[in-house]
């Protein structure tokens, strides 16, 4: 599930939340956010319950955007916990970049093999 953050909201959403966050930065009028979105969809799904994904409309929420120097658009950052300062990309990424450069793959679960499975 993705998650909407404001100016009012961000620091409980997003510096305080329980888990790592990945936050996509956007506006409505730009095309490289529209296309970014469906590999934003597929990470919060494929990470749902172990690492928040956020939305950021900079239009309607110009002061978190100041506040972290957002001045590029998409701009994807991740925050990993408690930290003020996040990793970030520009412009379009797909899923399998994000999950590499900020390290996804180490929240989820190893995955138990079938019975039966060998070596």
């Amino acid at each position: 599930m993705i998650t909407h953050a404001t100016d009012e909201t961000f620091v409980a959403t997003v510096i305080e939340g329980p888990r790592p966050v990945v936050v996509d930065f956007w506006a409505a009028w730009c095309g490289p956010c529209r296309m970014v979105a469906p590999e934003i969809d597929r990470l919060a799904e494929k990470y749902a319950g172990v690492v928040d994904v956020v939305k950021v409309d900079v239009d309607a929420n110009p002061q978190v955007a100041g506040a972290l120097g957002i001045s590029s658009i998409p701009t994807i950052a991740f925050f990993p916990g408690g930290e003020r300062q996040p990793m970030g990309v520009l412009g379009f990424q797909p899923m399998e970049s994000l999950e590499e450069a900020f390290g996804l793959a180490q929240y989820l679960a190893p995955r138990a093999e079938p019975a039966g499975a060998t070596a």
